[in-house]
């Protein structure tokens, strides 16, 4: 019998159980020939590593290239009997392979014929991309003078950096080559059979198990180098075809310093959760040339303002149900494009056993969430979008990893501080997670080569780096208020590793793709975070504005007459200059249980009952339509450079997200109840913002109106921008930005005739987006088609003004006509359906 997962062929054999492991003595192959251990074929490719730096509190980077190579001894006096004859095995093979290849610590001849051939091959296939050498990093000090006040830690950061460049040319043939270890890790097929390669120097003795082989663990033993590297080669069948067939179940057999372990080899491209079965299992994912997706559309340009959805493959479906990525490219992509965004991000990519982590707790990091499809599947979804002119970011993340013994990277040789610095420094108490080592050689080699990895194979066009205000603080931002008081980003509670890393894969990634796009989730404020590195930055292109979503969850807890217009100003424009941002007035962060959307905070229970057209509104459901618009507007309008949103919440979404949970029962005795691991609350209702008779069907069309309005003007990278008006007693805002105006009114019953607004541009202006428009669900007390003049004479200091009416709870975005051109100049409410 066999099963299909995600278009994988699976065999039913019995499950691989931790407590029920068998020695690696004992063969498991029943009624089966014997294949001998073919040492010349097996042992034929060599790999260069860098020997485990010993882990400790202080900046491993601060350290020199040879301070950094001590080697780790394997403790083998503990060994048991069965085990024997493998250590002798692996023992006598790795003399061989020393006495074959002289590895030293500057790369050794077969590991920098590795490097050439890898070149040779890269530039065939489309011309060498270069990554430019580090400039002198000093440009920061002139966009921001007092920097010079910390220029010792700056200079010294930088220093780190540029050491680090010159380690990896020196020892690894350039940060090009550096980036590209899953051509030498893993698994890799050459034309004569397939090689495997693991970094575990913990490791006293390795084999690699699998359906290929029956699990049997003494069928293929792995040889290990001096750099704690284990590799076997496994040449083709004599028909040619080879040694794992696709779909195999595979995994990596140690015996570890922490005892006898089954790991999925932490490379793997692709790993599934076989049916009644609770570990996942690494997947030999390598179907025939037929089956494989070929892209065939090019990337599209990197938009000039950044307009994201953020999106959930699995949430997708209005149907309780895990949905699938041919699903999403079928129904929610062509959703995206109506809707006026020219980028989707995609969260929970990478494999993550546990899915109610939101895909914050990765198992697997080359490998796609196999819950949504294949690769393949991945990948047809990522073309059509570009099919589309949607660029496609990933939500990527090097911050953290799961816990996961069995499925993941920790403990993965045995050892507490392979991939994350041990002790209490490699655990994140809030998130109860590992914490990466960036000052380890070959942790920087694993994550660099991650991030390539997902650009190239799947050709995404960029990422939403996750978590990065931990990365960068030792205190990983818990606990502390960040005052923008500048000895907070310049001290000794700055991680100068991770500072560094993420220096090295932005400049990586801008290096090889000068269109990608980075977004990095900073909290913090970190002076520099957008600026190029060959300046001294840390190399984002934008940083995400999280504190306006606070901002309005703060204010929304209060009465209207508690609002101060000022303090909206003032946190929507509170960002650095020259440093762009992508802003958000909700992320998925607010729409899990637990929290509350903006649109929930606004209506509650009413949206359950009063949100059809022909039923008379609760004043809470008019006041929540008229503001759920405003926050929207305001946030695009006057809070960045970019614009988020999540799916859903476009139209006001009326559920939180809530994953399938079981009860958790607690050592103490204590239960956390679950919800019967229902999918009723993690789905996403697209069915309700498509209803023309629900008002969610008006608050959609607000949103589309407002991304084409973008689209058309341009405002949000305009670098014009001006507030001219922030009334607290009348509650109006009035601000340029590009050549539109835009005038708010908060108040909850005013309405003003006749009211002036200041303007930079004389002459005659027309309304091309109305919140208060009845197809918004608004009650059009505005004529779209009056035309305003203005009147010379400086008014809130502006060189002239035209006067309008601001109806209570209401934004109106007026345009400057030039000439008789205003026969072109459409209202965004009548841009048509198919735009």
């Amino acid at each position: 019998m066999v099963y299909t997962i995600s278009g994988v062929r699976l065999p039913r054999l019995p499950s691989i159980k931790s407590s029920s492991l068998p020695s690696f003595s004992e063969d498991r192959r029943s009624n089966a020939v014997s294949f001998p251990l073919r040492k010349e074929s097996r042992s034929s490719g060599k790999v260069f590593a860098r020997k485990p730096s010993h882990d400790s509190e202080s900046s491993s980077l601060a350290t020199s290239a040879s301070e950094k190579l001590g080697g780790h001894q394997s403790d083998n006096s503990s060994a048991v009997t069965d085990q024997v004859e493998l250590r002798e095995t692996v023992s006598e093979d790795t003399q061989v392979q020393d006495q074959t290849s002289a590895l030293s610590t500057s790369g050794g001849q077969n590991y920098k014929a590795n490097i050439a051939s890898m070149s040779e091959s890269f530039v065939q296939e489309g011309g060498q991309r270069r990554i430019p050498p580090p400039g002198d990093g000093k440009k920061i000090y002139d966009i921001d003078p007092m920097l010079n006040s910390h220029h010792g830690h700056l200079d010294y950061r930088y220093g780190q950096y540029k050491k680090l460049r010159e380690e990896i040319d020196k020892n690894e043939g350039g940060l090009e080559a550096f980036s590209r270890g899953y051509e030498i890790f893993g698994f890799t097929r050459s034309t004569t059979g397939i090689t495997y390669r693991e970094w575990a120097p913990g490791a006293k003795a390795a084999s690699l198990i699998g359906d290929f082989n029956n699990w049997n663990s003494k069928a293929d033993v792995m040889t290990r180098n001096e750099f704690g590297v284990w590799e076997i080669f496994l040449p083709n069948d004599a028909d040619g075809s080879p040694a794992i067939p696709h779909g195999s179940r595979v995994k990596i057999r140690m015996d570890t310093p922490s005892g006898i372990k089954d790991s999925i080899p932490a490379w793997i491209k692709y790993s599934v959760q076989a049916p009644g079965e609770i570990p996942y299992n690494g997947v030999y994912y390598d179907p025939a040339e037929e089956d494989k997706h070929v892209f065939k559309h090019p990337r599209p340009k990197r938009p000039k303002s950044l307009r994201i959805y953020e999106s959930h493959v699995g949430m997708s479906s209005t149907e309780p149900m895990i949905n699938t990525y041919a699903n999403f490219r079928d129904d929610v992509l062509p959703r995206i494009k109506k809707l006026g965004y020219n980028a989707v991000q995609i969260m929970a990519i990478q494999e993550h056993s546990y899915y109610a982590s939101f895909g914050y707790h990765v198992t697997n990091f080359f490998a796609p969430s196999s819950r949504f499809g294949t690769p393949d599947d991945l990948k047809s979804l990522i073309d059509k979008a570009h099919e589309l002119g949607l660029v496609v970011l990933m939500d990527i993340v090097h911050s953290h990893a799961s816990k996961n013994t069995l499925d993941g990277l920790n403990m993965f040789d045995g050892t507490d501080g392979q991939y994350f610095h041990s002790g209490t420094r490699g655990y994140h108490w809030m998130w109860d997670s590992r914490l990466f080592n960036y000052g380890s050689w070959e942790v920087l080699r694993y994550l660099l080569s991650n991030a390539r990895w997902w650009l190239e194979e799947y050709k995404f066009d960029g990422f939403r780096f996750d978590g990065v205000t931990s990365m960068m603080y030792t205190h990983h931002g818990l606990q502390v208020e960040f005052t923008g008081n500048y000895n907070e980003y310049f001290g000794y509670s700055t991680d100068v590793d991770a500072v560094v890393y993420l220096m090295l894969v932005n400049d990586m990634i801008h290096g090889l793709y000068p269109e990608a796009i980075v977004v990095g989730e900073d909290v913090s404020g970190m002076p520099a975070f957008c600026i190029p590195v060959q300046d001294g930055g840390v190399g984002f292109d934008y940083r995400l504005h999280m504190a306006v979503a606070d901002k309005w969850i703060e204010l929304l807890k209060k009465r209207d007459e508690d609002w101060q217009v000022g303090d909206i100003v003032f946190t929507l424009t509170n960002r650095r200059w020259g440093e762009k941002c992508v802003v958000y007035a909700e992320s998925h962060d607010q729409a899990l249980v637990g929290d509350k959307t903006i649109a929930f905070w606004l209506m509650d229970k009413d949206m359950y009952d009063f949100m059809a057209v022909d039923r008379q509104a609760t004043p809470r459901v008019d006041r929540g339509i008229a503001l759920h618009k405003m926050i929207r507007l305001i946030t695009m309008g006057l809070g960045g450079e970019g614009y988020l949103n999540f799916m859903g919440n476009e139209f006001g979404h009326p559920e939180w997200i809530d994953f399938p949970r079981t009860d958790q029962h607690l050592p103490d005795g204590r239960v956390i109840p679950g919800n019967n691991g229902s999918y009723d609350k993690c789905r996403r209702r697209f069915d309700l913002g498509d209803a023309e008779y629900l008002r969610y069907h008006g608050l959609q069309e607000f949103d589309r109106a407002m991304q084409h309005l973008e689209e058309n003007y341009g405002f949000m990278t305009s670098e014009h921008q001006y507030i001219s008006c922030k009334d607290e007693g009348d509650r109006v805002i009035v601000f340029e930005r590009g050549n539109l105006v835009f005038v708010f009114n908060f108040h909850w019953t005013n309405s003003y005739s006749d009211y002036r607004i200041g303007c930079s541009v004389p002459g005659k202006y027309k309304i091309v987006l109305d919140s208060d428009d009845s197809l918004f669900g608004g009650f059009n007390r505005l004529d779209d088609s009056a035309e305003f003049f203005t009147s010379d004479g400086r008014y809130d200091d502006r060189p002239c003004s035209f006067m309008v009416y601001a109806p209570c709870r209401t934004a109106v975005v007026y345009a400057a006509v030039e000439g008789d051109e205003d026969s072109s100049l459409v209202p965004i409410s009548l841009v048509p359906e198919d735009v």
